[in-house]
């Protein structure tokens, strides 16, 4: 076994590396998901991208494995590892923005809300996800649906360049013009071919929306889900919503009739016109006539955290996932049978709309091949207490079981937990072998294996 020297690397380092005996270790080695229960050897909270090289480096002559941590969110616990190095890219939040050109550069350790605060008082907003604590760089690289897809489109569609540090420690850009094969491939390609230390986005005209979330008990599920499928098929692209089951606490502002059981749930946000709001969500009143209520006009960064609470860092977590190219009765049935048995008060369900925007770009353009697809679901199932998980587990299998003679066949790359190599090659589709051949040019000995593992292709016998 190889005596690691991690004075040399300490010494090294702008940033400050964490080691098993020290005082912030064992909080530092944790991620969002508390089934990722991981020691790596060293944690280096780096300060810049030389620091990330520098790392990257000493993990290849060591034989290190290599975990990669923006916010940690991934739904495998994949930013931590045993006996290897955590890239921490935690302090590398920072945040340009240039409202003349309408893009920002992002560092690769910033969350959405490091994002939503920086652009919003030039009235600007990048497409994100639904939850603000997320990390850009995981969220992006693996596609990005959020509240602005439907206008908008994905994150990793307003994604204009990003440098990476390479598995052989270079650092490169990656735009349409420089290293397109690599651009390419990073757009819903993952973590697989490097550490993404800054990313630059196009910006839109995005500030006060109107939006909120409407409530339903979950007995009415069924009927809520086919008037959501129908209005959403109507809709302009100017209103997205979310649509969940979840279990609200006594802190929640719905009814307390509703508190502690399950209920489906849309989150709403209209970037419209405001005179025009009444008109297109008028419908919801009045055919689906909602529990409880609470709409009304607020700024986008405020919308960005109402789900927060959702994700709580620590739980145990079993993720599945689905894509859907429409809700069919079966697929409703499925969906409401499942979600309205919620098996912990901690774990949820979403759909996220995909169409509008996000269908304007083919399958091909990017990594990202599910541009068909209308809808991804997201099943976690998710506990505080370790002697649960086999529950919650076999509740998000069985669902996604359900689910499957109903959807598309694979499913959103940053919903996959730990399905392996089968579902990882079904959320590519077609672009599976493009993206293994850019895995052996840009990775070979997939040195970055700690994500939804793309692997290397086998080498053309000359």
């Amino acid at each position: 076994m190889q005596i690691l020297d991690l004075d040399r690397l300490d010494a090294r380092l702008h940033g400050e590396l964490l080691r098993p005996n020290g005082p912030e270790y064992e909080r530092a080695r944790r991620v969002h998901n508390g089934a990722a229960d991981r020691r790596p050897a060293c944690i280096a909270r780096c300060a810049n991208p030389g620091d990330v090289g520098t790392c990257v480096d000493y993990a290849r002559h060591c034989g290190l494995p290599v975990a990669v941590r923006g916010a940690g969110h991934s739904a495998g616990g994949w930013g931590t590892c045993d006996g290897g190095i955590v890239i921490d890219l935690s302090r590398m939040r920072r945040v340009e923005v240039n409202p003349h050109t309408r893009m920002a550069r992002v560092e690769g350790g910033a969350t959405w809300s490091d994002v939503d605060r920086a652009t919003h008082p030039f009235g600007l907003a990048a497409p994100g996800a639904t939850f603000s604590t997320t990390g850009v760089g995981g969220v992006t690289l693996g596609g990005g649906i959020g509240h602005l897809t439907r206008k908008h489109g994905l994150s990793l569609d307003n994604l204009i360049a990003a440098d990476l540090v390479l598995a052989d420690g270079r650092m490169v850009t990656a735009s349409a013009e420089c290293n397109p094969d690599l651009f390419w491939a990073i757009r819903g390609g993952g973590g697989n071919f490097g550490v993404a230390v800054s990313l630059v986005f196009r910006l839109h005209p995005v500030s006060m929306v109107i939006a909120g979330q409407t409530t339903w008990p979950a007995d009415r599920g069924r009927e809520v889900l086919a008037f959501y499928r129908d209005f959403m098929a109507a809709t302009p692209n100017e209103m997205s919503g979310v649509f969940a089951f979840r279990v609200p606490d006594a802190r929640s502002p719905v009814p307390g009739e509703l508190h502690n059981r399950v209920v489906c749930e849309v989150t709403w946000c209209y970037t419209g016109p405001p005179q025009s709001f009444e008109g297109v969500f008028g419908d919801v009143r009045r055919i689906a006539r909602p529990a409880f209520e609470l709409i009304g006009a607020m700024p986008f960064p405020v919308l960005q955290t109402i789900s927060d609470g959702l994700h709580r860092r620590g739980t145990r977590q079993h993720w599945r996932g689905a894509y859907f190219n429409d809700l069919t009765d079966g697929a409703i049935a499925a969906l409401v049978e499942n979600g309205s048995r919620l098996p912990s008060v901690h774990s949820y369900v979403m759909l996220l709309p995909v169409d509008g925007t996000a269908h304007a770009v083919a399958a091909e353009d990017t990594a990202f091949a599910y541009r068909d697809a209308r809808w991804a679901a997201a099943i976690i199932g998710a506990e505080l207490g370790a002697p649960s998980r086999e529950h919650t587990a076999a509740w998000a299998g069985a669902f996604s079981t359900a689910l499957n003679p109903h959807a598309a066949g694979g499913a959103y790359i940053n919903f996959i937990g730990d399905e392996g190599d089968g579902a990882v090659r079904a959320a590519y589709r077609n672009n599976y072998p493009r993206l293994a051949a850019a895995k052996r040019k840009y990775d070979p000995l997939n040195l970055f294996s700690m994500n939804q593992n793309i692997r290397p292709a086998a080498a053309v016998a000359a």
